[in-house]
């Protein structure tokens, strides 16, 4: 079992730290809403609550058009509003869309040697919004939803990854805002820290992460061993599971 005072050596041979997008890095939920709203509108539905839509986020687009027309919509109408949602969303998706307080700032300061971006967001969408939003530049990679056969949670683009900058699991850390990103974390046998202020921070609770913190500028401090913070209250399996991967 990981005691909490063996974490701050652990973290501190960190070398590659990978970090979710929506609901991480970025708050995309606006635009997202308007683009969804915009696909029911031309389907003839009524909008949606952009709180809402922002709970379909995190599994892919698809899944985020089948969720937002509802059970009742056919194969084929939601391959038509996946297509009109791309091209909406692709000129829209920098409308609204922020970095979180405290992102760069955290990511000027981590001392890590590889830092990428794991999303279900399509890649080109992923690539286009960080460079819009000048934060390009931190990121070794950029993969998306459509980079490999699988999407989040299966651990296809983590271990990509670790094999690429050849880093091993137990010096990789995934950072993200759900239960998606913690158990694509746990599938590839790597350090997992959730953030509260995300889109999916509700479903933390299903698959407690190593850590959870409240602003992503706490990152580089747990890291670089001044905080120890572990707030996560984990039971047994979860104990048991991190006996495991020590």
């Amino acid at each position: 079992m990981v005691q909490t005072q063996t974490v701050p050596q652990a973290l501190g041979n960190l070398r590659l730290v990978i970090f979710d997008l929506d609901g991480t890095l970025i708050d995309s939920k606006l635009d997202l809403a308007l683009s969804v709203n915009a696909v029911r509108k031309k389907m003839g539905l009524k909008p949606l609550p952009t709180e809402e839509i922002a709970t379909y986020v995190g599994h892919g687009v698809r899944s985020l058009m089948r969720r937002a027309l509802g059970e009742q919509a056919t194969e084929e109408e939601v391959a038509e509003s996946l297509e009109f949602f791309l091209a909406h969303y692709g000129e829209h998706m920098l409308d609204n869309t922020v970095t979180y307080p405290g992102v760069r700032e955290a990511l000027g300061k981590l001392k890590v040697p590889h830092l990428a971006v794991l999303t279900n967001k399509p890649v080109r969408f992923s690539q286009t919004i960080l460079e819009g939003l000048g934060v390009s530049e931190y990121f070794a990679y950029v993969y998306g939803g459509n980079s490999f056969e699988q999407k989040k949670p299966d651990p296809v683009g983590v271990v990509r990854l670790m094999t690429d900058l050849n880093v091993p699991p137990r010096e990789t850390m995934i950072v993200g805002d759900s239960d998606t990103d913690v158990l694509t974390g746990r599938n590839a046998g790597i350090w997992t820290c959730g953030v509260t202020y995300g889109f999916g921070a509700h479903t933390l609770k299903n698959a407690p992460p190593d850590f959870i913190i409240d602003d992503l500028r706490e990152l580089p401090s747990i890291l670089d061993g001044r905080d120890a913070k572990l707030k996560a209250q984990r039971d047994e399996h979860e104990e048991q599971w991190r006996g495991d991967r020590e």
